[in-house]
């Protein structure tokens, strides 16, 4: 048999017998390179007129943004750093050269809003307190009717038991009535007319006497559970008032007041910058008409 000029060479290999670099390597190493020359390429630098529309942009929004709920002062921190960062890359931006003046209104504007929403961390731990006495003040109501409850249903027990021990009284002299009307309708020898009498207006007066005292017992278990009753209003009336009044205090306090004060220190700034555009502008102006 001949040689077979057809047979394959084992991959990765060539007639000097020297492997191929992995082509793995060499794409990674390109990869890394483009990245590299991402990072380093220079960030471009915005012209007066892009920072100043970016800034005042960023600076109304900033003005208008809503905390949605409280306590609004963990927003505060968050917001005066967007407000510093908004600043610092309007004042960095070499195009822009700011002057004393406009230092002086925009360090005088932040050193307010600053001082403002401290204030409003004094009212939000006002909020966190009078939630702390809404609180208690539920706890202590949800005790009485708890209490109530307890005694009610103690005073219901004891009214069942008494009257079941009446009523059965009730029906036991019922039965001995019968008895002894059926004595006098028929013959009992050993048994006299007047024993029989005084048997039945006996039985007749225990049963009036049972009958009264279901009633009494009825009215005075009534007057009992009155009684409970109006001592859980006794109790539970000047905790409801109290509940009610915490809640409209939190009504009354638990919103977010710095909006209005965020919204006139962002204005201040917009007003501060505006007034050195103006500034720097007039001097350009005089400048030319110099030359």
């Amino acid at each position: 048999m001949g040689f077979q000029s057809g047979a394959k060479k084992p991959r990765g290999s060539n007639r000097g017998g020297f492997a191929k670099p992995p082509k793995e390597k060499s794409k990674g190493k390109k990869t890394e390179g483009r990245r590299a020359a991402k990072t380093s390429a220079p960030v471009p630098i915005l012209s007066a007129q892009q920072i100043t529309e970016v800034t005042l942009k960023q600076l109304h929004t900033l003005g208008s943004q809503k905390f949605g709920s409280s306590p609004f002062s963990q927003h505060f921190d968050r917001w005066l750093t967007d407000v510093r960062i908004v600043l610092s890359e309007f004042e960095s931006n070499p195009n822009i050269g700011i002057d004393e003046e406009y230092i002086s209104e925009r360090s005088q504007v932040v050193a307010s809003i600053e001082q403002q929403l401290q204030g409003r961390r004094r009212k939000d731990d006002l909020i966190n307190e009078q939630q702390t006495n809404l609180q208690n003040s539920r706890n202590q109501l949800e005790q009485i009717k708890n209490e109530y409850v307890a005694g009610a249903r103690e005073v219901n027990v004891r009214r069942r038991g008494e009257l079941k021990r009446i009523d059965n009284s009730i029906e036991n002299l019922k039965l001995k009535q019968g008895e002894v009307i059926k004595m006098k309708t028929g013959f009992f020898h050993g048994v006299s007319k007047k024993n029989r009498e005084e048997k039945e207006l006996e039985i007749t007066q225990r049963l009036a006497e049972e009958q009264q005292a279901f009633e009494v017992t009825t009215l005075d278990f009534k007057a009992q559970q009155e009684k409970v009753r109006d001592e859980y209003e006794k109790k539970s009336t000047p905790v409801f008032n109290e509940i009610r009044k915490f809640q409209r205090q939190l009504e009354e306090i638990d919103r977010d007041d710095s909006l209005e004060d965020r919204w006139f220190a962002c204005e201040g700034l917009i007003d501060a910058l505006n007034n050195y555009l103006l500034r720097k502008k007039g001097s350009v102006t005089d400048d030319s008409s110099k030359t």
